[in-house]
């Protein structure tokens, strides 16, 4: 890779990281469900009106804007509203990669090899570890929501692969106005209209700030930059810069909100980032790999190899 590009992939790797303390920002100003939903009303206007018509069937739209938006995003935030910290999300989000290649083998037929079955394992180990370090320190129901969010990442990844979009940006612009109408309903039962109305009057720039950064600059733009950096190289090139998102995220969340980091919880840091690059970058050419929600791999011009569908670590876009 150019050593441009090496830094606009390690940049969006930052932002995508940081963007896990910015959300926890806005979760001091709204309730979960209402700021997942203004964060992908943010992102798709006046975005959706911009880019086009969607390049792929509705159904495939609709599963991944309910099963991404509403799934992922929406447990992310409660579980980081229910005290789950900002940098231990970033990294327990990782074992989405283990979820992806399970899904993939019930529902593609896909094969892991001996490398990536080892890198589940080690993966898996890493979860073990860093539920032991939180249930003895923090919240354990956080916990296993952010670990819920990783699986319902893991299926809008293989559902993003059977619509295998041309467009990434495109994609994930009309996939971010589903959850809007969804969440906004789940919000008004479960977190009630007089919480709803209360968070939006005392809204302040903090506030709104943190979602348009969550909105635009970690869906839109990272997303674009990233759909720009699979246009031109190998998947297999590009996915490891993702395993940097967990090192900004933990790092960010220690040095703007004070978050300590325990042994055990680096012991999981590096059980869970090994076992995710194994699990993410072992590749066997006669294998197609399943590729995370908002990054699939576009075609390249013809007289060049096809790319090698390995980038399964991807965006934690949060």
């Amino acid at each position: 890779m150019r050593p441009l590009h090496i830094l606009l992939a390690v940049s969006v790797a930052a932002l995508w990281g940081v963007n896990f303390v910015v959300i926890d920002a806005g979760l001091d100003r709204f309730p979960p469900l209402l700021f997942c939903a203004l964060r992908f009303l943010a992102a798709a206007v006046p975005a959706v009106f911009l880019v086009g018509r969607p390049q792929v069937k509705w159904r495939w739209i609709i599963g991944v804007g309910l099963v991404l938006g509403v799934g992922k995003f929406g447990l992310l935030f409660i579980g980081m509203r229910a005290g789950m910290p900002a940098g231990l999300s970033s990294l327990v989000l990782q074992v989405q990669a283990v979820f992806t290649a399970l899904f993939a083998m019930a529902a593609l037929g896909e094969r892991p090899g001996r490398a990536r079955l080892v890198g589940m394992g080690v993966a898996l180990a890493g979860i073990g570890v860093a539920a032991v370090d939180e249930g003895s320190s923090g919240p354990l129901l956080g916990f296993t929501l952010v670990l819920a969010a990783a699986a319902f990442w893991g299926v809008s990844n293989v559902l993003t692969r059977k619509a295998a979009p041309p467009d990434a940006l495109r994609f994930i612009v009309w996939v971010s106005t589903v959850p809007v109408l969804p969440l906004l309903l789940l919000s008004l039962v479960f977190e009630g209209p007089a919480a709803d109305a209360g968070a939006l009057r005392s809204a302040d720039w903090s506030g709104v700030g943190a979602v348009l950064f969550v909105a635009w600059v970690s869906t839109v733009l990272g997303f674009g930059a990233w759909g720009f950096l699979l246009r031109c190289y190998d998947a297999s090139a590009v996915a490891p810069f993702t395993l940097l998102v967990p090192a900004f995220g933990m790092s960010s969340a220690a040095l703007l909100l004070g978050e300590g980091v325990s042994p055990l919880r680096w012991c999981a840091a590096a059980l869970l980032v090994g076992g995710v690059a194994l699990t993410s970058l072992t590749s066997r050419a006669a294998r197609p790999r399943a590729v995370p929600a908002g990054t699939p791999l576009p075609p390249r011009p013809a007289g060049r190899s096809p790319l090698p569908a390995d980038a399964s670590a991807s965006r934690t876009p949060s």
